[in-house]
């Protein structure tokens, strides 16, 4: 595991997040210099009809990977706001956990921008960007 210079990030997700994103169940599996990957668990709560997890649980998840991946690389939390979030569906997934790696591409001033993978086991479920303005 990388070292996290110190961040707690399930301490910012506890404090910093709404209570809905937190009913998610996401950890922080591990931080580093320009990334964070949580693990969005398996359950039948977060699954739409047909049993596969909703697109609406994964798009939360990378959204919030990469406010973690922008406090790990800031040293902590501090104000920022999505601007932007676009995800591509691979493939759907049927009772696993899914891992949620955001890595950061570039961190300005005042704006992140972010590249994300999600996979469940050995394959790749969901990809996304997200751009963020920070204060």
């Amino acid at each position: 595991m990388t070292a996290d210079i110190d961040l707690d990030g399930n301490a910012i997700l506890a404090e910093h997040f709404a209570p809905w994103v937190q009913e998610l169940g996401l950890t922080v599996e591990e931080t580093g210099a320009d990334f964070a990957t949580l693990r969005l668990p398996w359950s039948a709560r977060l699954a739409r009809e047909g049993g596969a997890m909703s697109g609406q649980a994964l798009m939360a998840a990378a959204d919030t990977a990469t406010v973690i991946a922008i406090c790990a690389a800031r040293g902590g939390f501090g104000p920022m706001t999505t601007v932007q979030l676009s995800t591509t569906f691979q493939r759907p997934v049927l009772g696993k956990d899914v891992l949620v790696t955001s890595r950061l591409t570039k961190l300005g001033r005042s704006l992140a921008f972010a590249d994300i993978t999600m996979t469940a086991g050995e394959s790749l479920v969901a990809h996304a960007t997200t751009v963020y303005a920070i204060g």
